[in-house]
């Protein structure tokens, strides 16, 4: 089945893809941790066991990209086959996953075992690789000359889905803990499974890409500070039954705003269809008028013919994982998500170890989010403007955010008041950074052919990395040091070591990605000269 008419645009795919990210609720394991660990009588390590295993869901996404370049692939072109059938089989996991931890929090069966629980959290948590790569990979194919920027758009509002859910959270389940398991696993799968016929790749180009682009960035930037501002309120004023509904409300209202943009192109797209003459008085895809390539003059010539012989095939996973590039991009994402997850995840403990109020630390889980879209969405724009106006390469970006995140985590070692607030802005920009970045890269220097699978390889780094940093060092720390009858830990020493372990390993990260910049930047170079001469 697959859409048609007005609906068949890429534009209206990302609008509805755009939703499906608000749904996921990432990076909200905090949310329902404490209700997991005590309902079924975890100590900290084998929380974190289990966190591991969700880590491993989340990032793991190589099936997804497997299935999501099989289905996409233009040559053959085969009927009912899609994008869908990748959401369809996010939707299977998400709803199976969440809707067993949901019984087993509740009493509604029997305490399972920790395997058991490992596994259901592995198989809801893996469900978002297949959202997340689809909406990612058709977005890339779709806007092919705005990667950072799509890319942006999209991990951005996957990392405001956890406050966006949150508000659900907040608004309608009486904040119980049990109840967010079940939200997470019907709202998901229900929006894929009401929009993922509407999802395709349209490569056919619009005349104001980047006027709609930039409408829909503007957009998400005010869903973020609304987000934001409504976080702030309700840990200020403690906000009413009421008053929630109606922030609510206008919160709703700003998510239909998409949609709007979306048909808005679409129309723009068919009065030019219908008015073909139009291209001979304006210009196209927002570049400059084309100039014939003989009418170059000889050292520019030059520069479009290393461009173009630099320009890279279409590389499998296995050709990718032969080269030295994947593997300083793989590095370089242990160290920056690995300690940025095991961050997160911890964020709880953190911050009762370090005396925060439980509303305190529920805001910090919020605001992660809105810190983690900034980065997540903020970097996606700058490597856009960066790479087209000055050609600059992205993994100089990546190394900077690096460096910005080793500070963040010196931070939070530190036992100056609200350390925990400033370090964890620090951290979670830096780290949703680098969701936008990784994929936008891979995609350079790997092709789009195979994009969804080599970028899943490549994030296989973040469960890794978080189980190193969260079960091998924050875990077994915090177990040594814990002096409460329940195992508990008060104080800075609970975790300052942790964090400058993680400070250490993120500068290590920053130290790779400025290699792989400097291996990449002429190639980077020559194809922004190159895009400004066409």
């Amino acid at each position: 089945m697959e859409a048609s008419g007005f609906m068949a645009s890429k534009w209206i795919a990302t609008a509805f893809a755009i939703w499906i990210q608000c749904s996921c609720g990432a990076a909200t394991f905090s949310i329902y941790s404490s209700a997991l660990k005590s309902s079924q009588g975890y100590d900290q390590s084998t929380l974190g066991t289990v966190s591991v295993f969700k880590d491993i869901g989340t990032n793991a996404g190589i099936i997804s990209g497997f299935l999501c370049s099989a289905v996409t692939s233009p040559i053959p072109r085969r009927p009912f086959v899609g994008p869908w059938m990748v959401y369809a089989a996010g939707a299977i996991q998400c709803f199976l996953g969440y809707i067993f931890m949901w019984a087993a929090v509740s009493g509604l069966i029997d305490r399972p075992s920790v395997p058991v629980m490992c596994f259901f959290m592995l198989l809801a948590s893996h469900a978002q690789t297949f959202f997340s790569t689809a909406n990612v990979v058709t977005g890339v194919h779709n806007f092919k000359h705005y990667s950072g920027t799509i890319v942006g758009i999209m991990k951005g509002y996957l990392g405001l889905s956890g406050a966006l859910v949150i508000q659900v959270y907040n608004t309608v389940c009486n904040g119980e803990p049990s109840n967010f398991l079940l939200l997470l696993a019907v709202l998901p799968t229900l929006l894929s499974i009401m929009f993922m016929w509407f999802i395709r790749i349209d490569r056919t180009e619009s005349r104001n890409e980047r006027k709609h682009l930039n409408s829909l960035s503007a957009h998400a930037v005010i869903v973020a500070f609304y987000l934001m501002a409504v976080i702030i309120l309700d840990n200020t004023f403690s906000l009413s039954s009421s008053t929630r509904s109606f922030t609510f409300s206008i919160l709703l209202i700003l998510l239909s705003a998409p949609l709007g943009i979306a048909i808005n192109a679409r129309r723009e797209d068919l009065k030019r269809t219908e008015k073909p003459h139009v291209l001979n008085k304006s210009k196209s895809v927002d570049t400059e008028d084309l100039v014939e390539y003989h009418e170059l003059p000889r050292d520019e010539r030059q520069i479009m013919a290393v461009a173009s012989s630099s320009t890279p095939q279409a590389m499998n996973v296995l050709d990718a994982l032969c080269t030295i590039n994947f593997w300083l991009l793989f590095t370089a994402m242990v160290c920056g998500m690995g300690s940025g997850l095991a961050t997160i995840n911890n964020m709880t403990q953190l911050g009762q170890s370090l005396g925060y109020t439980v509303t305190e630390t529920k805001t910090f889980v919020s605001l992660w989010s809105i810190w983690n879209f900034l980065g997540r969405f903020g970097a996606g724009y700058a490597s856009d403007y960066l790479l087209h106006s000055y050609g600059y390469a992205r993994p100089l970006l990546m190394a900077i955010t690096l460096l910005i995140m080793s500070g963040g985590h010196l931070v939070i070692a530190s036992s100056f008041s609200g350390n925990l607030y400033v370090g964890s802005t620090l951290v979670g920009i830096c780290y949703g950074s680098q969701w936008s970045l990784m994929p936008s890269v891979t995609s350079d220097i790997f092709g789009l052919e195979h994009m969804g699978t080599i970028f899943n390889a490549i994030a296989t780094a973040s469960p890794l990395g978080s189980y190193v940093f969260s079960v091998k060092v924050i875990g077994y720390i915090y177990d040594r040091e814990g002096a409460g009858e329940d195992g508990s830990c008060s104080g800075t020493h609970c975790f300052a070591v942790s964090f400058l372990v993680m400070a250490v390993v993120a500068f290590v990260g920053f130290l790779v990605a400025a290699a792989l910049f400097l291996r990449t930047r002429r190639f980077y170079a020559l194809q922004s000269r190159a895009e400004r001469l066409s």
